[in-house]
């Protein structure tokens, strides 16, 4: 598909499509359907076929015209069929928008921007593939259309790659060489990357606008966040507060719900952590006793998590409990402090579930964070950023939070007062930047009140301005519209590469005047001297300003990209002319975390649908329903596709990714199992056909290398059929060619009426020719 689209191209604008159609099934392929040739799950390939690959040799400048006049190689091979092309097309400026007959009309479409960390997987050809169908064709149709291309500076995932990179190379933490230092580091680290993703899109034959092509850490883009920002806050609608987080102790920082792996354990399990030696155990419960003040009577309670009893500040039961009708409103002694832990009725309780009474640490648990809100219970942080314990008694300060639960167990069993442990299945939320084990934690941050936003987006869909494909996800975006995820958004991380937050610290030179927090947001700090200057009444001299260390979530300047990319704030020429886009095309795992937030800050800050229809497509697995992931061995890049690659070098490549020999293990087994003959060389032209030929719009699509492979076949079947009527078309010139040799004779003997005869077998040569170059193009 990627190399035959020029000439589709041109005999759709020479003869229009009606011609092209004709053209197409009378002098280039067969009849035959490619679907019905065989079905998405065909295994029938033989993988231990080989492929000779033929490369085309012709000297070709980069941006000159390929050759189409050489011969065909004995067998069809993609290199030698898609080489050369792309150059051409963008030097002939075919992917910019053009002014036509239908100028009034426009197609504009955002690529979801793949992060800067690494290389595209078949989800990113996915997209690519789909998105390049519609752009294509709503170019054919003559609109003017805009396909704009991007790369996301990943904050976090992008941070985490330099940080490992600067400990292998120097032992060094980024702390050890300060902000200024590390940023310097990851802009070199994103140097050495190059375009490595651009080439990948231009060799899947992505027709992107180039011109157009943006970084969101690029100038424009960091004015347009720090704008945002601004008016949200000015405005009042974003905020500081402390509440609990997602924290990543091994980051130092929060992260989002879409960061969290959340993986179900079933029975005792040793993980290997970051900054642990030994493995940790998880997938038991343990029990212990809470001795009543007062009495003889104790309260069993039952933990996954016990280090986190050093932070209890209740015992929760059921009001309806009859077992603790006489203990409502009674205490219990804290073993370790001495501290008295009141028994509190709610609802939530299950009496059902263990002895009936849980305990209740509100500074480390969602759940125990609501109910400790609704009892106004003590909040007690007992552990810090760095997963170490603090405000505990002494004997586990400074201790790692896990090796303080074996602590807490042992000491327990001393008091007597430890009352057993046991198998207990349960979901373990993990970091997926760094394999650690996610810690909800009380801490400032930034937040966005999503109230009104939210509201409004819900509106957009109920009333039709928004559509959504396929319909069922309309269901989806209500219930998640109105439910608890949807209220407030944290955007502050705690790491050093990304946006900065915009919000400068006002600290009154009288310290006993600054007993409340104030902040000024403001482009630079010399803007926020003179907002503070005139919001706050002040002097120079009376004050200073610090900026917040933090940076922003990357879905916050992602969330912005089909305006920003266009140049908004300023009112520049392209964002008159290409904002609101005509279409979002993205997968449906990112329906909230990056498609709602579009909705909603592009109404909020441009008064407008940042796009009328969203087009969802499934998430990609494996030929066995498996999640693609790097550790199980079946995350594929779509070059190891295109151009093949054997098992001996995809094993390769799991030796650079930095696993212990346990996961190095796991993920060769699962390479060997699934390409015990590596991957054949299939070209773009199939995979693209191969990946659009699912149904996308599923909401999970399977992918089997082999249905690839099956297209490829196809490919060859259609180069077959070509050089069969490009045989036919030359037997037929050829003679052709021989009757005006012999009409020419006659015409030499005094024979005048013969001129018409022979002008009428030249015009069919040059046709004949005509023929020949067309589907030359179409085959070389």
């Amino acid at each position: 598909m990627a190399a035959s689209w020029s000439v589709m191209r041109i005999l759709y604008f020479r003869h229009g499509l009606k011609a092209y159609k004709c053209s197409r099934n009378q002098n280039v392929i067969s009849t035959v359907s490619p679907l019905s040739y065989f079905s998405t799950s065909s295994t029938c390939l033989k993988q231990n076929k080989k492929y000779e690959v033929f490369q085309y040799t012709v000297p070709t400048k980069p941006g000159e015209k390929k050759d189409v006049s050489v011969d065909l190689p004995s067998a069809y091979s993609p290199q030698f069929v898609e080489a050369a092309w792309y150059e051409w097309w963008v030097e002939q400026g075919f992917f910019k928008p053009r002014k036509t007959e239908k100028s009034d009309e426009k197609f504009v479409l955002c690529l979801p921007p793949p992060n800067v960390t690494g290389t595209l997987h078949l989800g990113h050809a996915l997209t690519c593939a789909v998105q390049d169908a519609i752009v294509r064709w709503n170019r054919m149709r003559g609109l003017e259309t805009v396909w704009v291309p991007g790369c996301d500076h990943a904050g976090i995932a992008t941070q985490v790659v330099v940080e490992k990179q600067l400990w292998k190379e120097s032992k060094q933490t980024r702390h050890d060489i300060g902000r200024e230092a590390f940023l310097e580091k990851v802009w070199q680290w994103k140097g050495s990357k190059g375009d490595t993703i651009y080439n990948q899109m231009k060799k899947m034959g992505a027709s992107l606008d180039w011109s157009k092509e943006c970084f969101t850490m690029d100038e424009s883009m960091c004015k347009a966040v720090r704008e945002a920002f601004i008016r949200l806050h000015d405005e009042g609608l974003i905020y500081r507060s402390g509440r609990l987080v997602n924290w990543s102790c091994h980051l130092r920082s929060a992260i989002s719900d879409i960061e969290v792996v959340n993986e179900q354990v079933e029975k005792p399990t040793k993980l290997k952590l970051p900054g642990y030696e030994k493995p940790v155990t998880f997938g038991e419960i343990t029990s212990f006793a809470y001795p009543v003040m007062g009495s003889e009577e104790e309260i069993v309670v039952a933990t996954t998590r016990l280090e986190t009893m050093l932070g209890d500040t209740a015992v929760a039961v059921h009001p309806e409990d009859p077992r603790y009708s006489d203990l409502q409103g009674a205490f219990v002694e804290h073993p370790f402090d001495g501290r008295h832990i009141p028994v509190i009725t709610d609802e939530s309780v299950e009496m059902n579930f263990g002895t009936g009474a849980v305990k209740i640490t509100p500074a480390h648990d969602h759940n125990d964070y609501s109910m400790g809100t609704r009892h106004n219970l003590l909040f007690i942080n007992i552990i810090n950023d760095n997963g170490e314990m603090e405000n505990v008694p002494e004997q586990f300060n400074g201790m790692k939070r896990f090796e303080a639960r074996e602590k807490v167990a042992q000491m327990l069993q001393e008091k007597g007062l430890f009352r057993g442990k046991q198998p207990h299945s349960l979901v373990l939320p993990i970091c997926q930047r760094s394999g650690d084990i996610i810690e909800p934690r009380i801490k400032e941050q930034w937040y966005i009140d999503c109230a009104q936003m939210t509201a409004d987006a819900l509106q957009v869909v109920d009333d039709g301005s928004l559509t959504l494909y396929p319909e069922f996800h309309n269901k989806v975006w209500h219930e998640f519209m109105t439910s608890e995820k949807s209220k407030d958004w944290c955007i502050s991380r705690q790491i050093w590469w990304g946006h900065r937050i915009p919000a400068f610290k006002v600290v009154l030179n009288n310290k006993e005047e600054n007993s409340q927090d104030m902040w000024i947001s403001a482009q630079s700090h010399k803007e926020a001297v003179l907002k503070a200057k005139e919001k706050l009444s002040l002097r120079d001299t009376e004050f200073s300003l610090v900026q917040d260390e933090d940076v922003l979530d990357t879905w916050f300047s992602s969330a912005l990209f089909p305006f920003s990319v266009f140049g908004w704030p300023e009112n520049t020429v392209d964002l008159s002319s290409y904002y609101p886009n005509s279409l979002l095309e993205t997968g449906n795992d990112i329906l909230f975390f990056w498609v709602a937030r579009m909705v909603m800050l592009g109404q909020k800050l441009t008064g407008q649908l940042p796009f009328s229809k969203v087009l969802l497509h499934g998430t990609l697995r494996d030929s066995k329903g498996r999640k693609m992931s790097k550790s199980l061995g079946n995350v594929i890049d779509p070059m190891d596709v295109i151009f093949g690659i054997s098992l001996k070098d995809l094993q390769k490549q799991v030796d650079t990714l930095g696993f212990d020999p346990v996961e190095m293990e796991t993920a060769k087994k699962g390479q060997h199992k699934d390409f015990p003959d590596g991957i054949q060389e299939c070209g773009t032209d199939a995979l693209r056909f191969g990946l659009c030929s699912y149904q996308f719009k599923d909401p999970e699509i399977r992918m089997n290398i082999d249905h690839v492979q099956n297209y490829r076949q196809f490919c060859n079947k259609d180069a077959s059929k070509i050089k069969e009527q490009l045989h036919k078309l030359e037997l037929n010139r050829l003679a052709t060619l021989k009757k005006i040799e012999i009409l020419e004779k006659k015409r030499r003997k005094s024979q005048p009426d013969m001129e018409n005869k022979i002008d009428q077998l030249y015009n069919k040569v040059k046709s004949i020719d005509g023929q020949i170059t067309d589907i030359q193009s179409l085959s070389i």
